[in-house]
């Protein structure tokens, strides 16, 4: 499902992700008609910093934020690693950063294919439901991330919750 492996998949399990997205902005099914997007626009440097430990193949969550139904919505994996997000040099633009230059930019951003479509939203209230979410920051109050690192066994269970397995190759 995922393609290359992660460049230390030898010596770690590869990295796996959540990102959101508000799906009247840019849900699942517009990455799905574009193929492949840029994940740009973050700024908050926590996120920013997940964005720059992201590789080409890792796999991530595509959840709906700010939804009558937030959860996630479909699978997506990383094409492009980390790189300068332009928005920040763009005046016309919502993410311009006046202190940011090119020479030294503060936001990065990456770019995501669509993977898989679920067959339905999973809720976040089901996501609550799963032990293996229980001390993750997107089930706890107040985490606003949009960038955030899941693991295996997280990731596996959003998947199973779903009604799809896991993928065994890499």
């Amino acid at each position: 499902m995922f393609g290359k492996s992660h460049p230390d998949a030898t010596l770690l399990p590869m990295p796996h992700w959540l990102l959101k997205s508000e799906p009247d902005v840019f849900g699942y099914p517009d990455l799905e008609r574009v193929g492949r997007e840029p994940w740009n626009g973050v700024r908050n440097y926590q996120a920013r910093n997940f964005l720059r430990q992201m590789a080409v193949g890792d796999p991530c969550l595509f959840y709906h934020s700010r939804s009558k139904t937030p959860g996630v919505a479909g699978v997506a994996r990383v094409t492009r690693a980390a790189h300068t997000d332009d928005l920040q040099f763009d005046p016309a633009c919502a993410y311009f950063d006046p202190a940011s230059r090119p020479g030294k930019p503060r936001w990065s951003m990456v770019e995501v294919e669509a993977v898989r479509a679920f067959p339905a939203v999973l809720s976040l209230e089901t996501i609550r439901s799963l032990p293996q979410w229980a001390d993750s920051p997107l089930t706890r109050k107040g985490s606003r991330l949009s960038v955030l690192p899941v693991t295996l066994e997280q990731f596996g269970a959003v998947l199973a919750a779903a009604g799809l397995d896991l993928p065994t190759d890499p």
